[in-house]
């Protein structure tokens, strides 16, 4: 199991867009070096680090761009796409796994809509608008749901060092902290539904050394949202 004295060198797959690019910042505070994949046309997004990373173009489920990019790190954050389609995200966990070293520790972005065991709560309303919303951009081509759910499925079946961190309700802003956590969606703790971006990625940078989290699917809250609040308040000693 690698700790994180280990981690010398981080990819970050999905480097092109927000979540990714606070990843890179944070990675780089931490000193790791860092290793970018993102398209082509995205590429020119990550002008503020382009002297202190390396950079691999093309699409994330691209595997020969993947294993190009992660073939010698000793971690890999990956943005799994929530509204992807032609089995984008689904491939990209897929070239993660199958190229990533044995030991690397492997974290992974996606929603609340994922469930590890099963155990999840959502509210009706919630299942109601994913079935047909689902269904309706399916149908017209413009997204798949299942595809995220498929990549997850890969993922929980992999022996790899992987942690799935789901969130829902981003938004941009300041840093509000380092993100608290629950197993399963419906916990109290999780109530607000809100996540600063910027948090998203830190939780996910953070989780590189936290072995607890390994085979773990942490859904995360802000730490100063309300739920989380009357959270702490009410275990506080």
């Amino acid at each position: 199991m690698i700790l994180d004295n280990d981690i010398n060198k981080v990819c970050v797959v999905g480097a092109g867009g927000k979540l990714g690019r606070y990843m890179i910042q944070f990675a780089l505070a931490r000193g790791y070096e860092v290793v970018a994949v993102c398209r082509q046309k995205s590429v020119k997004k990550l002008d503020e680090f382009k002297h202190e990373i390396s950079i691999v173009a093309g699409e994330t489920n691209n595997p020969e761009v993947v294993k190009k990019a992660i073939v010698d790190c000793d971690a890999v954050l990956t943005v799994l796409l929530p509204w992807s389609k032609g089995n984008h995200a689904s491939g990209t966990a897929r070239a993660v796994l199958d190229y990533s070293k044995q030991d690397a520790r492997l974290i992974f972005s996606s929603n609340w809509n994922i469930s590890k065991d099963g155990q999840d709560v959502y509210p009706k309303v919630h299942s109601f608008t994913k079935r047909v919303v689902g269904k309706g951009a399916k149908l017209l081509g413009l997204f798949d749901l299942e595809d995220q759910a498929e990549a997850a499925r890969r993922i929980f079946w992999s022996n790899k060092n992987w942690t799935v961190v789901r969130a829902s309700g981003l938004e941009e802003g300041e840093s509000e902290g380092l993100p608290v956590w629950s197993r399963h969606v419906g916990d109290p703790v999780l109530e607000s539904k809100k996540t600063r971006r910027i948090d998203f990625a830190l939780f996910m940078v953070e989780a590189l050394k936290d072995n607890n989290l390994i085979h773990e699917a942490p859904a995360i809250v802000s730490c100063k949202a309300p739920s989380a609040l009357r959270f702490h308040r009410r275990h506080a000693f």
